[in-house]
This record gives structure tokens, sequence and C-alpha cells, in this order.
């Protein structure tokens, strides 16, 4: 089984920067990819962000040129920096990591962008 605990989370203002974390453990034989999706009140998940084994990444048109995927192989945890802050960014933000037999999610962080 493995585990995902986000972090990084909370309220910033509008133009601002935050860094959530995501650290995987338990048994994890092989990654494909780790990522983020979020969540905004009445909308469906989207992806936000997504970093493969070969260190490709993909983001969403709505996050290109601010939000930053990142991964440190030797602690299983992947990283996203958030630049340049709005308020449509607003969501439950939720890692998600992909091996071969299965998905995998954790319990989700809340970010909030307001004034």
């Amino acid at each position: 089984q493995v585990q995902l605990v986000e972090s990084g989370g909370g309220l910033v203002q509008p133009g601002g920067s935050l860094r959530l974390s995501c650290a995987a453990s338990g048994s994890i034989f092989t990654v494909k990819a780790m990522g983020w999706y979020r969540q905004a009140p009445g909308k469906e998940r989207q992806l936000v962000a997504r970093i493969f084994s070969t260190g490709g990444t993909i983001y969403a048109d709505s996050v290109k040129e601010r939000f930053t995927i990142s991964r440190d192989n030797a602690k299983n945890t992947v990283y996203l920096q958030m630049n340049a802050l709005k308020p449509e960014d607003t969501a439950v933000y939720y890692c998600h990591l992909i091996s071969p037999l299965r998905d995998y999610w954790g319990q989700g962080t809340q970010v909030t962008v307001s004034s």
C-alpha cells in the first residue's frame, strides 16, 4: 500500500506564492508519474501538472508559466511551486501517483487565493 501526504496549502493573497509538497511512503516499487490535480467547489477534478519518471512534465494551460512541478526521487516527494496565484486557483489540491497496477491519491490540501 502507498500513502501520499500533502502539505503546504493555505491562504494567500493574489499575486502571492505557495509551495505544495507530497511525500509518498509505503510499498513503492515503480512510479510511472506523480502529479497534482485540483477541484474547485462545483467543478470537476482537473489535472494541474504531472512529472513522469523520465523527468518530462505536462501542465494545464491555465497554470503554464506560473506553476512548476519538480520531484526529489531520493525522498519520493513531489513539489508544486505556485507563483502569481489568482483567485481562480482556489481549490483543493490532490497529489496523484501512477503505478503500473493502480493510481493513488492524497487526502487533499486547501489552497485559497483571496485578498
